[in-house]
């Protein structure tokens, strides 16, 4: 089956407003960024994203977040995006802070058909006790707190209750792709992004080099196609922008050398 479509606007087309998106990416290695511009062009709002962390002001999720576009965000890290931290802060974005190998499992679990699970990280805190922000009012009081999870004890250890994710649609950037929806990340893109394809009911994938069915080692596949099931071929210009969070570097020595 041929998943291929021709635009990154065709492929999110049918995605509403308050639909629950899945999106791939860590930092901002990863991203989807493309789909995630044509969801913009579209005016889509109102959305509850799933990710680890929001992009950057001017990227990624950033962008749709900057634009009011998001209601809701389910991730692990505000990281540089200050424009989250002031929405959450202000009462204007709702946030369910998560840690981020539970968030991953939660997502996981979620494509492959399990409801929930226990795990050890949280218990013993409100994580597991409830009472962490969810939404501040304009006066910075909380709106919204985190219920309390079931916990149980495993051979002396408490364990908390944590449920599975599944999105309307997940959103996702592999380097390589086939027509059938087979999916290859490089380096550090593999990420979240075999978890939102996986989680999500409907996923859309861009590929940065798309093949023909059989190109790919099947045992390099990160993703099988059966969990795709629209593929965007990205032109070279918009598969070679990408952006770093944050440069380090090393100033050049000024010295003569001996």
């Amino acid at each position: 089956m041929d998943k291929v479509v021709a635009s990154a606007a065709e492929a999110v087309a049918d995605i509403p407003s308050g639909a629950t998106l899945a999106v791939g990416g860590f930092g901002l290695c990863g991203i989807p960024s493309v789909l995630i511009d044509a969801l913009l062009e579209a005016g889509v709002g109102d959305i509850e994203a799933v990710s680890n962390n929001c992009g950057v002001d001017d990227w990624g999720l950033g962008k749709l977040l900057m634009e009011k576009r998001i209601r809701r965000m389910v991730s692990s890290y505000v990281g540089e995006n200050k424009e989250f931290a002031r929405q959450y802060l202000s009462g204007e974005l709702e946030v369910e802070l998560t840690p981020q190998g539970t968030l991953a499992e939660r997502m996981r679990a979620g494509g492959s058909g399990i409801p929930a699970f226990f795990t050890a990280t949280g218990g013993g805190t409100q994580i597991a006790e409830g009472g962490l922000p969810w939404k501040y009012d304009a006066d910075g009081n909380v709106a919204v707190a985190s219920p309390p999870k079931e916990t149980r004890v495993f051979d002396g250890r408490e364990y908390v209750l944590e449920e599975a994710i599944v999105a309307d649609f997940g959103l996702v950037r592999a380097w390589k792709g086939d027509r059938h929806g087979n999916l290859v990340f490089r380096d550090s893109a593999r990420n979240f992004n075999p978890l939102a394809a996986m989680c999500g009911r409907l996923t859309i994938a861009e590929v940065e080099h798309l093949v023909e069915p059989g190109e790919l080692d099947p045992n390099e596949v990160h993703t099988p196609g059966v969990y795709v099931q629209r593929v965007v071929a990205l032109t070279p210009e918009q598969a070679v922008e990408k952006r770093i969070e944050k440069r380090t570097v090393t100033p050049r020595s000024t010295g003569e050398e001996n």
